[in-house]
C-alpha cells in the first residue's frame, strides 16, 4: 500500500524503514534514528561533534534525525527530503 508524505512521518515515528517506489536507486530507505539524551563525548565519531561534547561537560544531546540508505549502500545522517518526496503518494514500508 502506497501513501503521502504525512503518513510516512506517521510510520516513521511508529518506527517503520520506508521508501518511495519513484526513487530510482534499488534497495534505498528512510528509518528515524532515535537520538540520545545524554550521549558520552566517547560515543561522537566526528571530532567536532565529540569536542562540542567535551565541552558541554563530557555528553551531549543528539535530536533524532532521518537516517537514508542510498543504493550503493551507504548510510547518510540526517537526510532532507526534496519537494518531490515530500508531495509525493508512493510512500510504502520497507519489510
Amino acid at each position: 500500500m502506497e501513501g503521502t508524505f504525512e503518513s510516512a512521518l506517521s510510520e516513521l515515528k511508529q518506527g517503520y524503514k520506508l521508501a518511495r517506489a519513484g526513487w530510482n536507486g534499488k534497495g534505498m530507505w528512510i528509518a528515524l534514528g532515535d537520538g540520545s539524551t545524554a550521549l558520552s563525548a566517547d560515543k561522537f565519531w566526528n571530532v567536532h561533534s565529540k569536542a562540542h561534547a567535551v565541552s558541554m561537560g563530557g555528553s551531549c544531546t543528539v535530536a533524532k534525525y532521518i537516517i537514508f540508505k542510498d543504493a550503493h549502500d551507504n548510510i547518510q545522517m540526517g537526510w532532507q527530503p526534496s519537494q518531490a518526496d515530500m508531495l509525493a503518494e508512493d510512500w510504502s514500508i520497507v519489510p
